[in-house]
């Protein structure tokens, strides 16, 4: 059976502690991933440490050749990289043909970061002195990252942290681990030197092991909010940076004026997408006034339509969810909502896909008259159901949101110009859609929610990570003619 080792300083490295990797579709283990701890991440600092003394003295123009060919070798490898996620993950291939380029764009972002990363000067701000700043890379910095975006969510970190000077640990979730293997090869045929990015494989002892490491100035961590919240006060308790992104319980909006056909089609992408495995799944549909009725219906003919089958055959719509566990968790949530007053509208529990009778598959979930109070609403699921919640009025659905304690993403259907700005301006959450059920925003915008989506103040990517990877340095600048007299005042200096 394949081992997946670490990949530290250039090379594999292997270990004594294994973890089994499933094969979701098929329910039977395909690899054992080497699990590491306090020696693996340390060796990995060591030799990341060594690496940025080099690599931070880099020309802009020799990282961004790096960036350059890396992102061409994503092009070139992106099927065979969208396999192997589809394999360990269960998503579609062409869903995570999706992740892929959406991580690339990241990278292409990186390219250009020769504009970005320009400083400012002042001329004259006192007599003979001028002022300039510039931005420094931090060190060694690392990534932690979730299960259900295994190529994805790294992308939204290391390019930036690699373009900025840093080098980079990443330890990615133990259940699919091979995409992250396979982004190290690629760096290393793009031309990164060796100990710039390094993989070190694991669980809670890796991760305590990187949230504690002296040798680490920063950490960014996208999963749950519990686990975001252990991350930001362990790693800012060692004085780390930290990006920290929780969970989430996303609303779409639906209003009477709205394309009730085209509302339900994109809501159904966005809830059974992936299994519903992504923290920017639509998981609650609130139907506003006359909307409810007509809306369910449309929503229930379109979750009966959702083809559920492997990730790598070619009408599936929807593969399995990524752990047995997982599949268990999701049809007792279905079954909780039932007994706590929920109607079952379309019912995946106990699905079977021929030929695939041990594989984690459960159907589309579509609950109705689901209320505040009941675990389907306060949960974070993750998985493929979608509770609708009714109300009369917008303002009464703009109150239902800003009272939930997450603010990642949100959406609302309508064809009013007036309701949708009233929505964007009195919503508390981060990144909001108009007819646009999963509002993920392009690699120059910054990727982060609100309330208990996000711990701390340091959203990802974008003009945000450019900041968290780097620190600044302000220079006050004086060259006095020779043998010129000067004299110094005792007071605090002021500009004149």
């Amino acid at each position: 059976m394949n081992t997946i080792p670490h990949w530290i300083n250039g090379t594999e490295v292997t270990g004594q502690d294994t973890a089994p990797v499933f094969n979701p579709a098929t329910g039977a283990e395909q690899a054992q991933v080497v699990l590491g701890g306090a020696a693996d991440v340390d060796i990995a600092v060591t030799a990341a440490s060594a690496a940025f003394e080099t690599w931070s003295e880099s020309s802009l123009t020799q990282r961004t050749q790096v960036m350059f060919a890396f992102r061409q070798l994503l092009v070139e490898h992106e099927e065979e990289l969208a396999r192997i996620i589809s394999a360990e993950h269960g998503k579609t291939v062409d869903d995570a043909r999706g992740e892929i380029v959406r991580g690339r764009e990241v990278v292409e972002f990186a390219c250009g970061l020769g504009d970005v990363l320009k400083g400012s000067f002042s001329d004259q701000v006192s007599r003979g002195i001028d002022v300039h700043n510039f931005r420094q890379p931090l060190g060694v910095v690392a990534g932690i990252t979730p299960f259900n975006f295994p190529a994805m969510v790294p992308l939204w970190m290391h390019p930036i942290a690699i373009a900025t000077g840093n080098t980079f640990i990443l330890k990615p979730s133990e259940r699919d681990p091979s995409a992250a293997n396979f982004v190290a090869d690629l760096y290393q045929r793009a031309g990164l030197p060796d100990g710039v990015f390094n993989v070190v494989h694991g669980g809670k002892n890796a991760v305590d092991a990187i949230l504690t490491h002296p040798g680490i100035e920063a950490v960014s961590f996208v999963g749950s909010t519990p686990i975001a919240k252990y991350v930001h006060e362990q790693a800012t308790s060692h004085g780390k940076r930290v990006q920290a992104l929780g969970g989430a319980k996303n609303h779409a909006v639906v209003l009477p004026d709205a394309d009730l056909e085209f509302a339900a089609n994109h809501i159904t992408a966005g809830a059974y997408g992936s299994a519903g495995e992504r923290c920017m799944a639509v998981s609650i549909a609130v139907a506003v006034g006359d909307a409810a009725d007509a809306l369910v219906a449309v929503l229930e003919r379109k979750a009966r339509e959702v083809k559920v089958g492997p990730g790598n055959a070619p009408d599936t719509e929807m593969g399995p969810l990524v752990t047995k566990a997982a599949q268990e968790r999701i049809e007792n949530a279905v079954t909780t909502a039932h007994t706590q007053g929920a109607t079952i509208v379309v019912d995946g529990r106990g699905l079977k896909v021929d030929g695939h009778e041990d594989g984690f598959f459960t159907g589309p979930s579509l609950l109705d008259h689901v209320t505040t109070e009941m675990d389907a609403y306060k949960e974070e699921l993750f998985g493929p159901v979608l509770a609708i919640i009714r109300v009369n009025t917008l303002d009464e659905a703009i109150d239902l949101i800003n009272a939930n304690p997450y603010g990642n993403g949100t959406a609302l259907f309508t064809a009013s110009g007036e309701a949708a700005r009233r929505f964007q301006r009195n919503i508390k959450v981060g990144m909001i859609g108009i007819n646009v059920p999963v509002p993920v925003p392009m690699s120059y915008y910054s990727f982060g929610g609100w309330k208990d989506s996000l711990i701390g103040d340091s959203p990802i990517h974008g003009p945000e990570g450019i900041r968290f990877y780097t620190r600044p340095k302000v220079i006050t600048t004086r060259w006095p003619q020779p043998k010129q007299q000067t004299t110094a005042g005792f007071n605090f200096p002021t500009s004149s």
